[in-house]
Formats: structure tokens, C-alpha cells, sequence
């Protein structure tokens, strides 16, 4: 209870102690600040009270930094935070990386928020704290809120360069201390503070305008980077469309003269047809003149029929014999008649041997011939009936004989024709697979043609992209025109101001060393304090602890307890005749002293 209560009530004086010299250097801090140096030590005891030992293979593990990373599960705003720290090469423990977060959190001025989520949610600090820890009484509720207060803090921190790990946490109580008496040497180290303090304020504005201008200086080139890419991208796009246009234009020439082909094949497959449809017709119109004929000649055969018939029943006696002839005659007239029917049908679907057919035609009609001069010869010799039956048995045979011989022409004639019709359909065939294969070549012709239209049409698109792209590219052009005089304006700021600073930087080392003076003969005046071994426990200047290996070291003139590597150095002192062993501080203001006394 009285450790818990000792840490909140120097939790209070140390934020107030903050607060006020806040307040009188504009609520601006650095990292080099005592009060919030002090505070940081404050806030890590606070932290520490508690904690519950955790045992692993390597030893005893106590930290704070376990407690503060549930603010990463519980707080999803501070995840930036932690992958910051864990990118710091220089912060290799835990004891670094909890102090590390205490600073960023400060500076993003919700430290507050992310304790009162911890102490929101006791039920998992149970597991790093004990249940009489000041995190898990009201104390911790009352630390939240007087951090609160903080808020108002603008806090400037650099953990580059800062050594986390091996700092040792010493409380100093002289910052809760206030003299009262203020003496003019206090006044005019006041003024030269502040004097400091806005040396070291313009220095962190160069600093921060120097990391600006590179990191403007990075994004321009970033932009011409990629404005050099979109330039490349823009000449393949054209060399890319040129090529398309060129392979457009010959895919067209090739499909002007695939159709030119295919027209003049149309062309003359038209003209063929149209000479086989003359042809045909002529061929029709012979055949009809043909029929016509022999229907005429065929009434005349009638006619003869007709008087043979009255001469044959005048003689009785031939009647039967006449009868039969007349039966034969008329059944080759039939089938004859019906050999014509079947060449009409047949010469309807053929179309290219017509001149073949026109010459088996008049073979036919010669036949026909001979037989009128046949049926003259009956007639002529039926008039001689009685004398001459033998003769006309005789050419009974003969005719008997043609007949055999026309039924054979005839058959030979169909087996022609079936040839020729089977040869027409073949061709026919042909034709109708050149016509498909030509249409499937159109079709395929057709397609690449839409294929090419659609790559242009995406073609077009890219280049409508791209001139966006240009346009963007010029609008960036001007942004960068901008920066570049805003460069050019933040240079000659930065120069005026490190004028400013070297003037500064002379009259405060003039002031500085009117202080050292001062500050020596007020020491020399006091006297020096001699500190005792029992009271340090670590080096004043690098703050590594004293053990067997690292020894302790008086300093001559300040007084304080260093080690061997920060007390090295010698010189004469006025109250020393020999050489003796004096700090590096001490050191460095002897030799100054010295060197402003000789010039």
C-alpha cells in the first residue's frame, strides 16, 4: 500500500512538473526534456509494480511490454504502432520496445486511451498482474485520468539513435524541488534555455523540411519513373496498333480477293449453267418436234392399219395371219411410244450429253423410217397378197429381227443414260461441296473480319486510355512544376535560416561560456560536492552500472562518480599541482575555457 501510494503521488507531481514547463516552452517537448524524462521513468515503475515473474528456458522474464501488447488485439488504431517498433533494428528487448511505445503513444496523444482499455478488460491483466497491483486497483483509473491532461502536449520524439534497451530508470527528485530564491545568474541560464530551446525547435523544423524535400524529391521520382513506363507502354501501344492496321489492311486485300475469286467462280458456274439450261431447252424443243412426228406418223400408220384391216377381211383367208402381223406392229408402236415417255422423264434430268441424245434420235427416226418404207412396201404388197404370203412371212422375220435389234439399242441407250445421269449427279456432288466449302471459308472470313473489328475496337479503347493517362500525366507535370517551386522557395528559407542559426549559434557560444564562467566561480565559491562511493550506482555520463569489471572514478573538479572510459582523461587544476583524472565533460569545458582565455 505505501509503495503504491508513494509511486501515485510522484505520478502526480511529475505530470504537473510537465505540465508547467509544457506551458512556459509553448507545449512543445523534445526527447532530451528532464520533466518528461522523468515522467517516461515514472510511468515504466507504475507500470512494473505487480508484475508476475514469468519463467522460460533462458530465465526469469519481467516485463511490461507483455501487458501493453493486448492493446493490439484489443485496439485495431494501434497496430501501426507496433509494426513500427518491431521494424527498429536498435531495440532488441522487451524492456526497449515497451519504452519505445510509451513514447509513440505520447505522441500520438492517446496514451490515455489505450490504459483505460487495459484496465477496461482486469480480466486479462490478471494473467501479467497480481490482484494487489497498482494497474488493477483504483489507482490505475486515477493514473488514466490524470494523463489525460497530456493531450495537450505536443511531444517531438526521435527514437533513432536513442539506446532503449540499456537505460537505467533512476527517479530524480530535484525536478519536484523549487528554489526560492531567484538570482540573476538563474534569470539570464532561464534566458539562455529558452534561447536553446528555440535553437533546438528551428532544428527540428530544418529537420522535418529536409525530410519533406526528399520525400518530394522521392515522389518525383516516382513520377518520372512512371511517366517514363507510360511513355514506353505508349510507343508499343502505337507500334502494336500500327502492326494491327498493317495486318488489318492485308487480312482485308486477302478477303477482297477471296470474294473477287469467288464471284468470278459464281460468275462462270452461272454462265455454265445458264448454256446447260439453252442447251436443254434446244434439246427440249427437238424432242417435242421429234414426238410430234412420230405421233403423225404413228395416226398415218393407224390410217394403213385401218385399210389393211378392210382389205384383210375382204380376204378371209389372210385375216389371221394379217391380225397377228398388225398385233406385233402395234405392240412395238407401244413400246416404242413407251421408250419415248421413259427418254422424255430421263432427258428431264440430264443436261449435258443433249447432243448425244440428239443423235441417238435420229438414229431412232431412221428406224422409224425404214419401218414407214417397211409399211409401204406391206401395203404395196398386200395388194399382192395371194401371190406373195411367202414374201411377207419373210419380212415378218425381217421385222422380227429389227425389233430385237431396237430392243437391244433401246437397252444399250438406257444403260448410257443411267451412266451419264450417275456421272451429272457426281458433278452435281462436286459442285454442292465446292459451294458449302466456299460458304464455310466466307463464314470463317466473316468471323476473322468481326474478330479484327473487335481488337480494334479494344485498340481504340487502350488509346482512349492512354490519352487519359497523358492527361494525368500532364496534370502531374504542372504538380511538379508547383513543388519544384515550392523547393526552390523552402531552399532559400533553409538558407536564410541557417544564417539566422549561425549568428544564433555565435552569440550562444558566447553566452555559454559567460555561463561556465559564472557556473565555476559560483562552484568555486560553494565548493565542490564530493560524492560518496554508497551513493552512485552507476556511471553519471553513460549510466551502465559499476561492478568488479567496471570500477568507480572521482572526478577532480565536478566531484561526481564516473567509470574508467568517461573519467580518462587528465589535467592540472588550480587546486592541484599535478595532473589529475577529470571527466569528459569537465574536460571539454577546461579546454574551452582555456582556448576563449588565449584568444
Amino acid at each position: 500500500m505505501d509503495e503504491r501510494a508513494n509511486l501515485m503521488n510522484m505520478m502526480k507531481i511529475t505530470i504537473k512538473v510537465l505540465i508547467q514547463s509544457a506551458l512556459n516552452l509553448d507545449r512543445s517537448l523534445d526527447s532530451d526534456f528532464p520533466p518528461l524524462q522523468q515522467f517516461f521513468f515514472v510511468l515504466e515503475h507504475c507500470l512494473k509494480h505487480g508484475l508476475k515473474v514469468k519463467k522460460s528456458f533462458i530465465g526469469q522474464n519481467k516485463s511490461f511490454f507483455g501487458p501493453l501488447e493486448l492493446v493490439e488485439k484489443l485496439c485495431p488504431e494501434s497496430v501501426d504502432i507496433f509494426t513500427n517498433i518491431r521494424n527498429l533494428p536498435e531495440i532488441k528487448t522487451s524492456v526497449g520496445r515497451g519504452r519505445a511505445w510509451l513514447h509513440l503513444s505520447l505522441m500520438q496523444k492517446k496514451l490515455a486511451d489505450y490504459l483505460q482499455v487495459l484496465i477496461d478488460h482486469k480480466d486479462l491483466l490478471s494473467d501479467f498482474y497480481e490482484h494487489e497491483a497498482l494497474m488493477m486497483e483504483e489507482e490505475g483509473a486515477v493514473i488514466v485520468g490524470l494523463l489525460m491532461g497530456l493531450n495537450m502536449i505536443d511531444a517531438n520524439l526521435c527514437l533513432k539513435g536513442e539506446d532503449l534497451d540499456s537505460q537505467v530508470g533512476i527517479i530524480d527528485f530535484s525536478f519536484c524541488l523549487k528554489d526560492i530564491q531567484q538570482n540573476d545568474s538563474e534569470k539570464k541560464a532561464d534566458e539562455i534555455t529558452t534561447v536553446l530551446d528555440q535553437k533546438h525547435y528551428v532544428e527540428e523544423l530544418n529537420r522535418h523540411l529536409s525530410c519533406t524535400v526528399g520525400d518530394l524529391q522521392s515522389k518525383i521520382e516516382l513520377l518520372e519513373k512512371t511517366n517514363s513506363k507510360l511513355n514506353e507502354e505508349l510507343v508499343a501501344a502505337k507500334d502494336r496498333i500500327v502492326s494491327l492496321q498493317d495486318e488489318h489492311n492485308q487480312l482485308l486485300q486477302e478477303s477482297m480477293h477471296i470474294q473477287k475469286k469467288s464471284e468470278r467462280h459464281l460468275e462462270v458456274n452461272m454462265q455454265d449453267t445458264k448454256v446447260e439450261l439453252e442447251t436443254y431447252k434446244q434439246t427440249r424443243q427437238g424432242l417435242d418436234e421429234m414426238y410430234n412426228e412420230t405421233w403423225k406418223q404413228l395416226n398415218v400408220e393407224k390410217q394403213v392399219r385401218m385399210e389393211l384391216e378392210k382389205e384383210l377381211d375382204l380376204q378371209l383367208g389372210m385375216k389371221t395371219e394379217m391380225e397377228m402381223a398388225m398385233k406385233l406392229l402395234e405392240k412395238d408402236i407401244h413400246e416404242k411410244q413407251d421408250t419415248l415417255v421413259v427418254l422424255r422423264k430421263q432427258l428431264d434430268d440430264v443436261k449435258s450429253i443433249n447432243l448425244q441424245m440428239c443423235e441417238k434420235v435420229k438414229e431412232a427416226e431412221m428406224a422409224l423410217q425404214n419401218k414407214s418404207e417397211q409399211l409401204c412396201l406391206l401395203q404395196a404388197k398386200m395388194d399382192l397378197v395371194d401371190s406373195t404370203t411367202r414374201a411377207m412371212e419373210e419380212r415378218l422375220q425381217d421385222l422380227e429381227k429389227s425389233k430385237q435389234i431396237s430392243e437391244e439399242n433401246c437397252i444399250k441407250m438406257k444403260t448410257n443414260l443411267e451412266v451419264k445421269t450417275e456421272n451429272l449427279k457426281q458433278q452435281l456432288q462436286k459442285l454442292d461441296s465446292q459451294r458449302s466449302h466456299l460458304e464455310h471459308s466466307l463464314q470463317s472470313e466473316k468471323e476473322q473480319q468481326r474478330t479484327i473489328q473487335e481488337e480494334l475496337f479494344k485498340e481504340k479503347e487502350k488509346n482512349i486510355s492512354l490519352q487519359n493517362d497523358l492527361l494525368k500525366y500532364s496534370e502531374l507535370k504542372k504538380d511538379f512544376d508547383k513543388l519544384l517551386l515550392e523547393k526552390t522557395q523552402l531552399q532559400k528559407r533553409c538558407v536564410e535560416q541557417e544564417q539566422a542559426l549561425q549568428e544564433m549559434g555565435f552569440h550562444l557560444s558566447q553566452s555559454k561560456l559567460k555561463m561556465e564562467d559564472i557556473k565555476e566561480v559560483n562552484k568555486a565559491l560553494k565548493g565542490h560536492a564530493w560524492l560518496k562511493d554508497d551513493e552512485a550506482t552507476g556511471c553519471k555520463q553513460c549510466n551502465k552500472e559499476f561492478s568488479i569489471s567496471r570500477r568507480k572514478h572521482h572526478c577532480r573538479n565536478c566531484g561526481d562518480i564516473f567509470c574508467n572510459t568517461c573519467s580518462s582523461n587528465e589535467l592540472s587544476l588550480p587546486s592541484y599541482p599535478k595532473p589529475v583524472r577529470v571527466c569528459d565533460t569537465c574536460h571539454n569545458l577546461l579546454l574551452q575555457r582555456c582556448s576563449s582565455n588565449c584568444s
